[in-house]
């Protein structure tokens, strides 16, 4: 299957704790970084989910969001620290690759926020995401 998901990361599932719906999944990437998603209780089921089962964390890179040192005081559960490698800015959007042991990632933000927080070749990140937008598939 092709996806249109350009953030397909691939790791291990480190833990699974499950409640009446949803389930948080602890996720260990292939560069060291841990993420947490949050995905169905079935979802859980019908993937066959358990702990050291091979996955990878499907994120869409509008779903990224950027800063320019870690944020505390926050909901968002994974921040993965990392280096701007390029920027590709539209006439309302831009392209940020980031760097991370070994991994890539691409955050879509606005061509202001890009330019209000100077990103450029380069510069340290901190890349956001919810746990409840990331989607996990076996790998």
């Amino acid at each position: 299957m092709t996806l249109s998901i350009r953030n397909q990361l691939p790791g291990t599932v480190t833990t699974i704790t499950t409640g009446e719906v949803m389930a948080t999944i602890g996720i260990r990437l292939t560069g060291g970084q841990n993420l947490t998603a949050a995905i169905t209780k079935e979802s859980v089921t019908d993937l066959g989910l358990t702990e050291g089962s091979a996955v990878r964390a499907l994120i869409k890179s509008t779903e990224v969001a950027l800063a320019t040192a870690p944020v505390t005081g926050l909901s968002i559960r994974n921040q993965l620290p990392g280096t701007v490698t390029a920027v590709a800015t539209g006439a309302a959007m831009a392209s940020v690759k980031i760097a991370f042991d070994g991994t890539e990632l691409t955050a879509a933000i606005t061509k202001d926020a890009a330019a209000d927080l100077s990103l450029a070749a380069g510069a340290s990140v901190v890349a956001l995401i919810k746990s409840t937008e990331i989607s996990v598939t076996t790998a």
